[in-house]
Formats: structure tokens, C-alpha cells, sequence
């Protein structure tokens, strides 16, 4: 396995979740960690998230890989989100990223020297639409960056033409928002294989299923599938067993989806 590589594994996102829920989100955490679950992603856009994460990850926090995020419009405010961030994660953040690309060329110079002082560990950068994959691109071939999240499912495949190839001749580990199909997509994710088709994907769910056709991709690191359910937690840990999807299972996935 390079070195740059993250997994494949399966994290945790956070994104419209807790809600500032602090025992909700420690059963969370706690149902992670006993999944073997240790990528935890969040950002200052998810409202109470980070916050409510650091609080549930508790002494457990060095077991933890926090992925955060910085989201301002400002070097003044992007500083300010990460004094929070390392008070309450302990003066460590593993992975930084630059959220929706907001500002990044203002935020990698200090980003840097905050890495070299080790109170960042990767430094990474996010979007989520296809229209700004370019402007992904040209941030990935300043080579500042080594960590990369985009949306990956069957539905939504635009990050494997240009994106997945050049984080893969980069070194750049790949992070997979909406592995699910998205939020508010909720007739991609209550579709019913059946029980021959999940025994044929060797699958317990169709979640599970679509988290193994992400990580069958070897440029995939690792899938962020948010929920606030500990049983949606461990259901979903399933598909960082190792185990990878044939490409007979990944087009098996693909026409259940409705893709051809």
C-alpha cells in the first residue's frame, strides 16, 4: 500500500447530523470506534458539528483521524476557525482542507506553516459540483495539496475523468463525499436489491453495497457516509472489511442504480 493512502476504509461524515446533540453524537462515536471507523469528517459549514463532534470523541480523540475543514472568505476568519479547531481537538488536526475551494490560494501559504509546525498534519481541498473540477485541478497541480474530496457514487462519476487520474499520478489520497448518492437523494438510496442480488454482491444492504462500489476503485480512499443512527454506523463499517467488489459486482451496482 503507498504511504499517501488513507485505506480504503469507511469514515464517518457529519454533515446534517447531530445538531449540537452531544450524547447523540458520543453513541455515534462510540458505535465508530467499535466498528473500527476512525475517519471522522466535519467542517465550520456543518453548524454545530465540530464542535459537538470533539466533545464526543472525548478522550478517545487520539484514536481519532479528524478531517476538518477551513471555510472563510478571509485569512483573518480561516485562522480564527482553526484556533477553535485545535482547542477542541486537542492541538492536532490530521487533515485540512479548504472547503468548496473558498479562498484557497489565500489560506495554503499560512495553511503551510501551520503543517510545519506540526498543528496540521495533509492539507486537502473539497468541492462538491463538477464545475469547479477545473479549478480542483489547477489547485491540485500547485502541488500544495495531498488530499483531495469530491462526490463519488454510480450517479454521480464526473471526478473519474480528470480529477481521480491525476490525484492517482499525484500521490493525492481521494476522500468520497455522498457515497450514498447524495443528500435529498433518497430514491437512490431506497433501492431494494433482492436477496439474491445482495447475496450475489456479498452485501447485507444496498448502502453497503454502494460504499463497496466506491472503495473497488483503488484511487478511492476512503467513503464519508454521514448518519446519525450508531446502527447506520456499524451496518456501513462493513464495507471497509477489505473484501473489494468485482467488476461483475461493480456493474451489477451500476444497473440496480439505473446506470448503463
Amino acid at each position: 500500500m503507498e504511504e499517501r493512502r488513507l485505506g480504503p476504509v469507511v469514515g464517518l461524515g457529519t454533515w446534517s447530523t447531530f445538531e449540537g446533540d452531544v450524547p447523540l453524537a458520543r453513541q455515534v462515536a462510540d458505535a465508530a470506534f467499535s466498528a473500527e471507523t476512525r475517519i471522522f469528517d466535519t467542517s465550520p459549514m456543518y453548524r454545530e458539528a465540530e464542535r459537538t463532534l470533539a466533545a464526543a470523541l472525548g478522550a478517545r480523540r487520539p484514536e481519532a483521524t479528524v478531517a476538518t475543514k477551513i471555510w472563510a472568505s478571509s485569512v483573518e476568519e480561516g485562522r480564527e476557525q482553526l484556533r477553535r479547531q485545535l482547542e477542541w481537538y486537542g492541538g492536532q488536526i490530521e487533515i485540512e482542507q479548504v472547503h468548496n475551494l473558498v479562498g484557497w490560494r489565500e489560506h495554503v501559504t499560512w495553511l503551510e506553516e501551520e503543517r510545519d509546525a506540526g498543528r496540521v498534519g495533509r492539507l486537502g481541498v473539497t468541492h462538491y459540483s463538477p464545475s469547479a473540477f477545473g479549478d480542483l485541478e489547477r489547485a491540485l497541480e500547485t502541488r500544495h495539496f495531498d488530499v483531495l474530496q469530491v462526490p463519488y457514487n454510480p450517479w454521480e462519476r464526473e471526478c473519474e475523468r480528470t480529477l481521480l487520474p491525476l490525484a492517482h499520478d499525484l500521490g493525492v489520497a481521494v476522500l468520497a463525499m455522498r457515497p450514498l448518492g447524495g443528500s435529498g437523494a433518497d430514491a437512490r438510496r431506497s433501492i431494494a436489491p433482492t436477496a439474491a442480488e445482495l447475496a450475489e454482491l456479498g452485501c447485507a444492504s444496498w448502502a453497503e453495497a454502494l460504499l463497496r462500489w466506491a472503495l473497488a476503485d483503488p484511487r478511492i480512499d476512503a467513503v464519508l457516509p454521514a448518519t446519525s443512527r450508531p446502527e447506520r454506523v456499524r451496518e456501513n463499517a462493513r464495507a471497509g472489511d477489505g473484501r473489494i467488489l468485482s467488476a461483475d459486482g461493480r456493474a451489477l451496482v451500476q444497473r440496480l442504480a439505473g446506470i448503463a
